[in-house]
């Protein structure tokens, strides 16, 4: 591969990058319809059955969105069976979210579907390949959240 500038490198990168996302989107997004799953939805869901049980407001924060708007997701997974509220006994204020069976079971369907696909497409290039590009893509994601931070 022939030298390129950062600026062109930034040139391909922004053509690449939007198609790589939306063919990985495609992908899940035909699973995710079969359950009437919206993706902002099942990246709630995600979210939930990695950290457990959670607060409306670490939920809406780690989302970065308003608590109302959380309020109107959830209320939509509620009615679908996705999720449960749940009041603290110590404070009735604070209300938790977590996963129902009928969500645990979609998230990690969704979760092998994602796993297949990703040993199907990467499959196909070296090891030494998928080696660098895990590490060049982790450091990227580091330096995101540190700038994040």
């Amino acid at each position: 591969m022939s030298k390129i500038t950062l600026s062109q490198f930034a040139d391909r990168l922004s053509e690449i990058m939007p198609l790589m996302l939306k063919e990985f989107a495609k992908r899940q997004l035909k699973e995710l319809y079969k359950d009437n799953i919206t993706l902002p939805q099942y990246l709630i869901l995600e979210f939930i059955h990695r950290e457990g049980e959670l607060k409306m407001t670490t939920l809406a924060n780690s989302m970065e969105v308003t608590t109302a708007a959380m309020t109107g997701i959830i209320d939509r997974l509620v009615r679908d069976g996705y999720v449960a509220r749940n009041f603290d006994p110590q404070d009735r204020r604070v209300i938790k979210v977590k996963l129902t069976r009928k969500a645990d079971n979609l998230v990690k369907r969704i979760n092998q579907q994602k796993r297949q696909m990703v040993i199907k497409i990467f499959g196909k290039i070296s090891e030494s390949d998928r080696q660098d590009y895990l590490r060049i893509v982790t450091q990227i994601k580091d330096m995101l959240i540190k700038e994040n931070a």
